[in-house]
């Protein structure tokens, strides 16, 4: 067992609640719970595990996460979202029986050369606006055409991604979807818009299958944190926490850590613990950031170091030892990110490779 007091609690019953609203919102859709990433830093195994018996399937970025599912024992459909890299893995995709995203000529080349004794699921990926991957809505019809005389090509269906829909009152979403549904006027075939911010707030965009991301991990998609529509509950979880590991006790004018960003007005009392930006706790976080110590309250202060962080403790009631929350329940990870001018993705799919995933 680790001795450094630093782990981060996944709670798969939240994941389970979140996965469930997902399909509350869109009853008519199916789901396929978005994992990538190591499952946005909770554990892509584990998670996948947890939500096997009732996922309607799994998307990841690549052929190596699907890999290490498949390893697993997971049987469920998986999406690749950036199809393959290389013609030479579509084999491997098809003998572990994977959907595939094709977003580019080469990628749609590939499949058609290629001789595949299984046959392969293919998503066709639309760029409706967000420029990123994916073909003009001018040929669709040309590379819908060709995939279905493929004979390596079983089946079909199109998505998009949506560029603006964490800003849900921004026009840009509904013209995504207006560009969507023209292009796909009068063709059956499956259709795939919403992410969690759209699924939350676009009716519009529900289509075949939604693809509920950060949702899924009890977090806000939205700009605007803290704004979720009436009545939708997430369910936070990941606990980043860890301890106190020293007290010291400050006098006023003494600076705290790297560069004497913070500088002490009062007698102070500084907790340190043991957690730091190797860690996956932003280096940026704000002087003021909240951190809660034994169910307290309180406020970071000091730069973040790569190993440890100092916390005030001035009214605290506290000792070595005593649990603190990086975030959690007491304190959103949203919080912690807008405190650090970065987003909560980026927190939660950055945790460090030694603090411990402890699932329960």
């Amino acid at each position: 067992m680790p001795h450094r007091p630093l782990r981060a609690r996944i709670h798969l019953e939240a994941i389970r609640h979140n996965y469930r609203l997902a399909k509350q919102i869109a009853p008519a859709a199916r789901a396929l719970a978005v994992i990538k990433a190591n499952a946005y830093g909770h554990g892509a195994v584990a998670v996948a595990r947890a939500l096997a018996s009732e996922a309607d399937g799994f998307a990841v970025s690549c052929l190596e996460e699907a890999l290490e599912l498949r390893d697993s024992g997971i049987q469920a459909p998986i999406l690749l979202l950036e199809g393959v890299f290389a013609p030479d893995e579509l084999a491997l995709a098809a003998r572990l029986d994977l959907a595939i995203v094709i977003h580019s000529r080469p990628q749609l080349r590939w499949v058609l050369e290629s001789r595949l004794d299984q046959p392969l699921n293919c998503w066709i990926k639309l760029d409706t606006g967000m420029h990123r991957l994916g073909f003009a809505p001018e040929d669709f019809l040309e590379v819908a055409a060709r995939l279905k005389g493929c004979p390596s090509v079983r089946a079909q269906a199109v998505m998009t991604h949506l560029a603006r829909a964490d800003e849900p009152a921004h026009p840009y979403t509904a013209h995504q979807i207006a560009i969507f549904d023209q292009t796909l006027a009068g063709i059956r075939i499956d259709r795939s818009l919403a992410n969690s911010a759209a699924l939350l707030t676009e009716p519009r965009a529900q289509g075949d299958w939604i693809r509920p991301g950060i949702m899924l991990y009890g977090v806000s998609p939205f700009v605007e944190p803290q704004v979720l529509p009436d009545g939708i509950r997430l369910h936070p979880a990941m606990t980043l926490e860890s301890a106190l590991i020293a007290i010291k006790e400050l006098a006023p004018g003494e600076p705290i850590g790297y560069g004497g960003r913070f500088v002490c007005e009062r007698p102070t009392r500084v907790g340190i613990a043991a957690i730091g930006y190797a860690d996956g706790y932003p280096r940026h976080a704000a002087d003021g950031t909240p951190i809660a110590v034994a169910g307290q309250l309180t406020r970071l202060i000091g730069r973040v170091s790569m190993d440890l962080l100092t916390l005030d403790l001035t009214g605290i009631e506290a000792q070595i030892g005593d649990r603190v929350e990086l975030w959690g329940k007491q304190v959103s990870v949203g919080t912690v990110a807008a405190a650090s001018e970065t987003i909560a993705y980026e927190l939660l799919a950055g945790i460090g490779r030694r603090v411990p995933l402890i699932h329960e």
